[in-house]
C-alpha cells in the first residue's frame, strides 16, 4: 500500500493538466473537471484511511525520485503517511471538494471563472505535495506552489488596484518564509551531512547524538522553521497579511486563509517537533509568541468593521493557541484544533454575505446593546488605548513598512548610478575577468576567503536597484539576472565542485530572463516604452504574453518547474557551516529578486488598465 501513495499527487495533477486544455467559456466543463476531481480524491482518501487504519497505522516512508545526486548531496522526493498526513490529507480533500461544489454557482459567468479552477487545483496539487512530504526538499516543492497560486488568487479581481497591491504584500511575506525553510535545509545538510528525511527526525538517538555537538545549529534550524511556520500561519510579527489576503473571491478566502494554507506553517512545526521537542527555549519562543498572537489579534478582531477581516483575525487567534499547544507537547490536541478551526472559518467565510444581511436586519430592528463586557472592567485610559491601538492593527502594517522595506527603498534610491550600458559595457566585463582569473588561479588564498562574501553583496545591491526601480522595465530585468550569475561566481569561489552543479542553477535563470527579456521587447513594440512607475493591466490586451512571461518570472525565482530549484539547493550546499553572513546576504537576495520579478509583472499585466483610466481616477475613486 505504501507505494499507492503517490496516486495523491497523481489525481489533482491530472485534473488540473485536464482543466487548463479546457475552453474558457465552458463552465460545465470546467466545474465538472474540478468538482470531479476532488470527488475521486476525497473518495480515494477515504478508502485509503480506512485500510490504512485497519492495519494498525502504521507510519510509511517511501523514497521515489531522485532528481540529483553527488558524492555528498542528493535531491530526491520522498513521501511520508502517519497519523499528521491523514488528518490533513483529509480534511483538505473534504473542504476543497466543498468549495468547489459552493464555487460552481458563486463564480458563474465570472470573468476568470476557468482562471479560478485552474488555479484553486494547482493550489490543491501543491497543498498535498506538501502534506505528503517526507523530507524538507519535497516539503519546498509544495511550499513554493501554495506560494504562487496564493498570489494568484489574491489579485483574482486584476483590473482592480487594492488586490493587487495586496497580493505583492502578501508574496513579500511569503517570501521570507520560502527563505528560512532554504536556510533550514542548508543548516540541515551541515548537522546530518545527508538529506534527512522526516521519518529519521522520529529517532530520538540520532536527534540528540548530533544536537549534543552541534546545539547552536539546532538552535538555529529551529528558528528558521519557526519563522517560516509563522510567516504562512500570520503569527507575529507577520500578522497583518492574512486579513488584506481577504481580497479574493469569498471562496478562495475560505480555502486558503481560513482553514488550509494558513494552518501550513502548523503542519511544519507538527511534522518538525521530534527535532525541536527538546530545546527548551525554542519551546518557551513558540509559546510566548502563540499567546502574543492570540491576545493581539483578538483584540483587533473585536473592533473590526469588516467580517471578513473579523474571521481572519479570528483564525489567526486560534492559530496562536494552537502554536501554544505544539508548544506544550500536545501536538494531538493541536492537530485535533486544527482541524476544527478549519472547519469553521471555511463555513464562517462562505455564510459571511448572508449573515451580514441578517445581521443588519437584526440590528434594524430589534438591536439591544450588551449590557456589559470584558473591557468595562479596564480603567478607562487603558481601554481607551487598548481600542485605539486595535483599531489601528497594533501599527503592523506600518512597522513592517518602515523598519524593513522603507530602509531598503531608500537604499535602493542612492543606486541611480545603476543604467543598463554600464552594466553591459562596465559590470559583465569586469565579471568575464573574475572568472578568467579564477580559472586561472591567480586569485591568492586571501583573496579567495573573501571573495565569496563581496561578490555575493556586489549582487545583493544589484537586486536591491531592481526592486527599487521606478521607470526602467529593462534594467529592473537585468539587474535579476545578473544578481543570479554574480551568486553562482560568488559560490565558485568557496570550493571546488563540478561545474556542472553551477550550469543546472544557471541555465534555468538564463532561459527564463531571455525569454523574459523577449516578452519584455515584444511589448515595447506594440505598447511603446512601459515605465514601472505605475500598474498598466495589460493581461488582457496580451494574455499570451502574460502567460509567456508569467512561467518566465516563475523560472527565475526558482519555481519547482525549472531547473533553477534544483539548482538553488545545490549551490546553497558549498556553502559552509560557518559562513553565516554569506547565507544570510544569498537569501537576503533570493528574497528580494522574487519581490523584485512578482512586482513587475503585477505591474505590467495586472491592475487598472492604464489606457482606460487615468492617474486622478486610480487616486481618488
Amino acid at each position: 500500500m505504501p507505494n499507492f501513495l503517490p496516486i495523491f499527487i497523481l489525481i489533482p495533477l491530472t485534473g488540473f493538466l485536464i482543466s487548463l486544455i479546457l475552453p474558457q467559456k465552458d463552465e460545465k466543463k470546467i466545474s465538472i473537471t474540478a468538482f470531479g476531481t476532488l470527488g475521486v480524491q476525497l473518495t480515494v482518501a477515504m478508502v485509503f484511511i480506512t485500510s490504512w487504519v485497519s492495519q494498525g497505522a502504521p507510519e510509511w516512508q517511501i523514497n521515489s525520485w531522485i532528481l540529483f545526486q553527488n558524492s555528498d548531496y542528493t535531491f530526491q522526493l520522498d513521501f511520508l503517511f502517519d497519523y499528521i498526513t491523514s488528518v490533513y490529507l483529509l480534511v483538505g480533500a473534504i473542504l476543497t471538494f466543498l468549495v468547489t461544489l459552493y464555487s460552481r454557482y458563486y463564480l458563474h459567468r465570472e470573468p476568470g471563472y476557468k482562471r479560478f479552477f485552474n488555479t484553486t487545483l494547482f493550489f490543491y496539487l501543491g497543498y498535498c505535495i506538501t502534506t505528503l512530504s517526507g523530507n524538507m526538499e519535497t516539503l519546498f516543492v509544495g511550499w513554493e506552489m501554495l506560494g504562487i497560486s496564493s498570489f494568484l488568487l489574491i489579485s483574482f479581481y486584476r483590473e482592480r488596484y487594492l488586490p493587487v497591491k495586496n497580493a505583492v504584500k502578501v508574496f513579500s511575506i511569503y517570501r521570507i518564509g520560502d527563505v528560512g525553510i532554504i536556510l533550514a535545509m542548508w543548516a540541515s545538510h551541515h548537522l546530518w551531512h545527508q538529506n534527512i528525511t522526516f521519518s529519521q527526525l522520529n529517532n530520538a538517538e540520532i536527534v540528540h547524538e548530533h544536537l549534543q555537538t552541534h546545539s547552536l545549529i539546532g538552535v538555529f534550524i529551529s528558528l528558521m522553521l519557526l519563522v517560516s511556520a509563522s510567516a504562512k500561519s500570520a503569527q507575529l510579527p507577520f500578522s497583518s497579511w492574512l486579513p488584506r489576503a481577504m481580497e479574493g473571491p469569498t471562496p478562495s478566502s475560505a480555502i486558503f486563509y481560513g482553514s488550509l494554507s494558513v494552518h501550513i506553517g502548523v503542519f511544519l512545526m507538527l511534522r518538525t517537533f521530534p527535532f525541536w521537542e527538546h530545546q527548551i527555549s525554542i519551546r518557551i519562543l513558540i509559546s510566548a509568541m502563540g499567546l502574543t498572537t492570540a491576545l493581539i489579534t483578538t483584540g483587533i478582531a473585536r473592533v473590526q468593521s469588516s467580517v471578513k477581516s473579523q474571521i481572519a483575525y479570528s483564525s489567526i487567534a486560534q492559530i496562536g493557541l494552537i502554536f501554544i499547544e505544539m508548544a506544550l507537547g500536545f501536538e494531538k490536541l493541536a492537530l485535533f484544533h486544527f482541524a476544527g478551526n478549519a472547519f469553521l472559518r471555511t463555513y464562517q467565510l462562505l455564510v459571511s454575505p448572508s449573515v451580514v444581511s441578517y445581521l443588519i436586519r437584526e440590528q434594524f430592528y430589534h438591536f439591544e446593546p450588551k449590557s456589559s463586557t470584558v473591557e468595562d472592567s479596564f480603567p478607562k485610559k487603558l481601554r481607551n488605548s487598548l481600542y485605539l491601538l486595535c483599531l489601528r492593527e497594533w501599527n503592523l502594517d506600518s512597522m513592517m513598512y518602515q523598519y524593513l522595506w522603507n530602509p531598503m527603498k531608500l537604499a535602493g534610491n542612492k543606486l541611480n548610478f545603476l543604467t543598463v550600458k554600464r552594466l553591459i559595457g562596465v559590470f559583465i566585463p569586469i565579471l568575464i575577468a573574475i572568472l578568467v582569473f579564477k580559472n586561472g588561479n591567480y586569485f591568492n588564498e586571501q583573496w579567495t576567503k573573501y571573495m565569496p562574501v563581496a561578490l555575493s553583496l556586489v549582487g545583493l545591491i544589484l537586486v536591491l536597484k531592481s526592486f527599487t526601480q521606478r521607470r526602467s522595465l529593462r534594467l529592473s530585468w537585468i539587474l535579476v539576472i545578473i544578481n543570479h550569475i554574480t551568486i553562482a561566481v560568488a559560490i565558485s569561489f568557496n570550493e571546488s565542485y563540478d561545474n556542472r552543479e553551477t550550469w543546472i542553477y544557471l541555465s534555468g535563470i538564463l532561459i527564463a530572463g531571455i525569454i523574459g527579456y523577449a516578452c519584455i521587447m515584444r511589448l515595447f513594440k506594440l505598447e511603446g516604452k512601459i515605465l514601472l512607475n505605475r500598474f498598466h493591466g495589460l493581461s488582457l490586451e496580451h494574455p499570451k504574453i502574460a502567460f509567456v512571461f508569467l512561467m518566465a518570472c516563475l523560472g527565475l525565482t526558482g519555481f519547482p518547474i525549472t531547473p533553477t530549484f534544483i539548482g538553488e539547493d545545490v549551490i546553497f550546499s558549498h556553502i559552509h557551516e560557518e559562513q553565516f553572513a554569506l547565507a544570510g546576504i544569498v537569501s537576503l537576495s533570493f528574497i528580494l529578486d522574487g519581490l523584485s520579478i512578482m512586482r513587475i509583472y503585477a505591474r505590467i499585466f495586472m491592475g487598472p488598465n492604464s489606457k482606460t483610466h487615468t492617474e486622478f481616477s486610480n487616486r481618488y475613486f
